[in-house]
């Protein structure tokens, strides 16, 4: 096929492989969507936080792609280097069976330093295999114009921000935007191709398959000694292990930051507007991550996270939210303006796409406990806080014991006005708890009249006003009567015992109005106005920490047959989006971190009660 004819073909509206069809890469700076047709529809260069230099899973027309398949009919499966991120894409044709096997090279002595580099092995298993690829980047979330420069066999994309070589070992054309190759394989060959990045002291360098196969070895050895560290050898040590690495291709080296996923806008609620860029660092979720990741003993994720809330998430004034943003960006920024690209259609029409996040003016009091909740962990299992630590927890508690009673946004980040949660009570009682123990622990300095006697007023508060006689359950907010999945964490943060009858009359009252096959809605919409038009599907954390609730409370049937169902709802590869569908579809970004960290912890739970 001519080039005009390709560019015919290019542009042409393709369809959307679903958010579930995806396997994640990265080399913990930056991550790439990789669908079961073996193409990358999503990669930001060279962080996380990136303009996007493929994005055809939100404007298949516009967004760009890195199209990598059999050039025949094959079906395809998709899989994990055993204990790795290396992911493995294998097209089964008529005449042969071969595999695209994706990575972005890490060897664990410079994965800050080294230049960033996507590797696509091409190999033939067996038989003979035609195989086609399409490089169609487009710059700026698909608005920067870019050329085409194609010498010596190196492609070389440049744009006013950022320029990227494609070196590869079978014959490249080009257009003014694009670049192809159409090659065959028989069994026992390999074929690479790679994108780099470029900068103004680095020319295009060419990986050949020798280069390409030991990167391969390298990476799949750093995963590997990195995942030996796991503590964890329970029954469902598959699953917790891939989240665990999920966890992981999460973080941020340079600094120790972790995101909340690696994508913006995937759609909560199909053509609807609940769409958001996740891609930075919530204090909340990242403070989960280290309690998961310490459960397990990955105990250099916790430190590095430390020195990232040590550097960036002092306390200081925040626009008025409090002390604390409840996100940040990767380099610890607090500027995360959010606006949206009315240029791109969103993932199967569900628009706005957005980038940046209002969010990050609200307040949400519950992150004050999430925080000193896992400096608490490290500092218990971990390294003991140091002294400039400790100064800004007990400043964070005081500020904590004069504000908890404030309204605020909450754990969803509604935009539909300030609420007194009681998750957000909950977790300012944390909060102060847990500083209190450290203090006495270790002899550390507090004013610990006043954080008593803060704690024991949040306590009754809950216990009064957030507690309807009527429902026999405890509320969403004080003064309101609807449930919310989030009082699931009661018992989880020790706030009350988990055979408490009131918190198995809340459980029961869960269950009834917000569990559907032991998939959890968060809260209803319709009866609790969140601001925003639509529903959404059920939320994934709150199905986990149902698991985790069911098992605390002696249910270990319904805990253990409540896991297995919430197992069949991952993907091919074992990974989770924020929230499941209707009909099982997997909704919101991709994949998360809230859903993984509750999966560990619901398991760890379980299988330590099960014996």
């Amino acid at each position: 096929m001519d080039g005009t004819a390709r560019a015919r073909d290019a542009s042409a509206a393709p369809g959307y492989t679903p958010i579930a069809d995806h396997g994640l890469i990265g080399d913990l700076r930056s991550a790439a969507l990789v669908g079961t047709d073996g193409t990358i529809d999503w990669y930001c260069c060279p962080s996380f936080d990136s303009p996007s230099v493929f994005a055809a899973i939100l404007d298949a027309g516009r967004g760009g792609s890195f199209e990598l398949s059999a050039a025949v009919p094959a079906h395809t499966k998709q899989f994990y280097f055993p204990d790795t991120n290396v992911l493995i894409t294998r097209f089964f044709t008529e005449d042969g069976v071969g595999e695209v096997q994706d990575f972005i090279p890490l060897d664990g002595e410079s994965t800050t330093q080294r230049p960033h580099r996507l590797i696509r092995r091409v190999l033939c298993v067996r038989g003979t295999v035609p195989f086609r690829t399409r490089v169609a980047p487009r710059f700026g979330y698909g608005a920067h114009p870019h050329t085409v420069r194609l010498t010596g066999g190196v492609a070389v994309f440049e744009s006013r921000e950022l320029s990227l070589a494609l070196t590869a070992t079978v014959p490249l054309e080009a257009d003014e935007t694009d670049v192809w190759a159409d090659f065959k394989l028989t069994e026992g060959d390999t074929a690479v191709l790679t994108l780099d990045q470029l900068d103004a002291d680095r020319s295009p360098n060419r990986c050949e398959c020798g280069e390409a196969e030991r990167e391969f070895a390298a990476t799949v050895a750093y995963w590997r000694r990195w995942l030996s560290s796991s503590r964890y050898r329970g029954r469902w040590r598959e699953m917790v292990h891939r989240s665990a690495l999920t966890l992981k291709l999460l973080t941020y080296a340079p600094t120790g930051a972790i995101v909340a996923a690696p994508t913006t806008s995937l759609p909560e609620d199909p053509g609807g507007e609940r769409n958001w860029d996740y891609r930075y660092v919530w204090v909340r979720d990242a403070a989960f991550c280290v309690y998961a990741l310490l459960r397990l003993g990955f105990t250099e994720e916790a430190e590095a996270f430390m020195a990232f809330v040590s550097r960036h998430v002092s306390p200081g004034d925040c626009k008025g939210s409090g002390p604390l943003q409840i996100m940040y960006g990767i380099d610890g920024r607090t500027d995360l303006t959010e606006q949206e690209l009315g240029h791109l259609g969103g993932h199967h029409g569900s628009a706005p796409v957005r980038v940046g996040n209002a969010a990050a003016d609200q307040m949400q009091l519950d992150i004050y406990g999430a925080l000193i909740d896992s400096i608490y962990l490290y500092d218990k299992w971990a390294e003991p806080v140091s002294s400039g630590q400790w100064d800004d927890v007990t400043a964070l508690v005081d500020w904590v014991c004069a504000h908890w009673d404030q309204p605020d946004e909450g754990i969803w980040e509604t935009r539909g006005g300030r609420k007194n949660f009681l998750y957000s009570r909950l977790m300012c009682w944390v909060a102060i708890e847990r500083a209190i123990r450290m203090a006495q622990r270790r002899g550390l300095p507090a004013d610990l009249t006043r954080w008593r006697a803060s704690r024991d007023t949040i306590y009754r508060r809950i216990m009064s006003s957030g507690w309807s006689a009527s429902r026999q359950a405890f509320m969403q907010h004080e003064g309101g009567d609807v449930l919310d999945a989030a009082v699931l964490m009661m018992p989880m943060a020790k706030f009350i015992a988990p055979t408490d009858p009131k918190w198995l009359s809340t459980l029961d009252s869960l269950t009834e109005d917000l569990v559907s096959d032991s998939l959890v809605y968060r809260y209803d919409p319709q009866a609790s106005p969140d601001g925003l038009h639509g529903d959404e599907g059920t939320f994934s954390i709150c199905s986990f920490w149902y698991v985790e609730a069911l098992t605390r409370a002696g249910r270990l049937d319904e805990a253990a047959l409540a896991f297995e169902k919430m197992l069949t709802y991952g993907n091919h590869l074992g990974l989770y989006a924020e929230q499941i569908g209707p009909t099982g579809e997997q909704r919101g970004n991709f994949p998360q971190a809230f859903t993984h960290l509750s999966l560990i912890s619901a398991a760890f739970n379980l299988d330590r009660a099960l014996g």
